[in-house]
């Protein structure tokens, strides 16, 4: 199971919500386990000509502050609800299964998928199977939190028109804090994404020497990352300090130092980090600048801990760097998670608020015990070379803990 339960029961009971319900690709999976490669990429136009540029429904997920959670899924793509822990699982759609054979199913999970599929009650679309689920738990009157980003207009209207006695309210941003906080599986998944991540990397990296391609090392990142069984997500260079690029035909010289940021996805969570790649003996003044980069670092991973402002750490890293005469890098953290950029986000304070219909709450979180961030420092000097450090950090009940072990005492020189 991925998802903090009794976080999301102790917010729903702070916002007096009676259920919530999850629609985007991220939520879904964190509440459910359930994944489908299609559902952050199918549009309505894709298979409506004309159609919008939204999503297209394919799963939702009721989580009752009562009872059993259920999975709302396309029957197409229930056979990839068949593991999981929910169990309660509801299907819509027709798939156009051919019944022409007299089926063979000796395992009973796949014999109740196969009744399930052709049982005679057959909902239209998501939203009628919801609206059916919600009946069926009685509550058509409750007060339902629903992450209404990942819905159509239309859809919206058919929840309204369904549930005319339901107090329906936008949740969108009381789940993403709901996952800022880590429950214990999901920091095993991120820390063998960053193992992955580191080793990709380092073993690709290891190979650079002058006349090679980026995109060399790029292939090699992602062979060894999916030797070790997590996808490719990024592989970005800082050519000559003229910002990030993806331009993998570029031919490494022997007088390059620049920034490199990686990342990898391993069961569905992000890894993400960087360092410096010297080709040769980086300049002294390349050299001092790093040694700054590195006391940034250092300082602002030294505030992490509970109760602290996000806003406090990328303060003290830009306070670092200011002393060291460094005043052009973008100091910063994020969280990590089902998404390359979970709350909280380390900037200085916006003045903005994280809001919805259930919260209102400044933008400028306090850490928590659990949370994963990223601390990251990249230095982009223009025409001369670019330098960055990366790092991850769990935070613990005092302070906070590397989330696997990442050098970046020196520049990383190819073996």
């Amino acid at each position: 199971m991925l998802f903090n339960k009794s976080r999301a029961v102790d917010w729903m009971r702070q916002c007096g919500l009676e259920a919530l319900i999850t629609t985007t690709p991220a939520s879904i999976t964190y509440f459910s386990d359930y994944q489908c490669w299609l559902d952050p990429l199918l549009k309505e136009y894709m298979v409506t000509p004309g159609g919008a540029s939204t999503p297209v429904q394919r799963a939702l997920v009721v989580f009752p502050l009562e009872g059993a959670p259920s999975l709302i899924v396309s029957s197409l793509f229930a056979a990839n609800a068949i593991p999981l822990w929910i169990k309660d699982i509801h299907v819509f759609g027709e798939a156009e299964f051919d019944n022409s054979l007299e089926p063979v199913l000796l395992d009973p999970a796949w014999s109740r998928l196969y009744e399930l599929l052709h049982a005679p009650a057959r909902h239209s679309s998501a939203m009628d199977a919801l609206i059916s689920v919600l009946h069926a738990r009685r509550l058509t009157g409750a007060r339902i939190g629903i992450e209404m980003e990942g819905l159509l207009p239309a859809e919206k209207e058919k929840i309204t028109h369904g549930l005319p006695r339901a107090i329906v309210k936008d949740c969108t941003n009381l789940i993403r804090l709901i996952r800022a906080v880590k429950s214990p599986e999901e920091i095993d998944r991120l820390t063998r994404s960053a193992e992955i991540n580191e080793e990709a990397a380092r073993g690709s990296l290891a190979l650079a020497r002058p006349g090679w391609r980026i995109g060399e090392l790029a292939d090699r990142f992602r062979a060894i990352a999916a030797a070790s069984g997590a996808d490719f997500d990024h592989f970005a260079v800082g050519i000559r300090g003229l910002g990030m690029a993806m331009h993998h035909d570029h031919v490494l010289s022997d007088d390059e130092t620049f920034y490199v940021d990686f990342g990898c996805v391993y069961r569905h969570y992000y890894s993400d980090s960087g360092f410096t790649l010297a080709m040769g003996r980086p300049r002294p003044a390349l050299q001092d600048r790093y040694s700054a980069l590195r006391e940034c670092v250092s300082a602002g991973s030294a505030e992490i801990r509970p109760g602290v402002r996000a806003s406090v750490i990328p303060t003290v890293m830009k306070r670092v760097l200011g002393s060291r005469g460094v005043t052009a890098c973008f100091a910063h953290g994020h969280g990590l998670g089902l998404e390359l950029r979970d709350y909280p986000i380390l900037v200085p304070d916006n003045g903005l608020h994280i809001r919805d219909d259930c919260i209102d709450i400044p933008s400028d979180l306090m850490l928590e015990e659990n949370m994963v961030v990223n601390l990251e420092t990249p230095l982009f000097l223009a025409g001369a070379g670019s330098l960055h450090i990366e790092k991850s950090f769990v935070v613990t009940a005092k302070g906070s803990r590397p989330l696997v072990v990442q050098d970046r005492e020196h520049f990383f020189h190819p073996a």
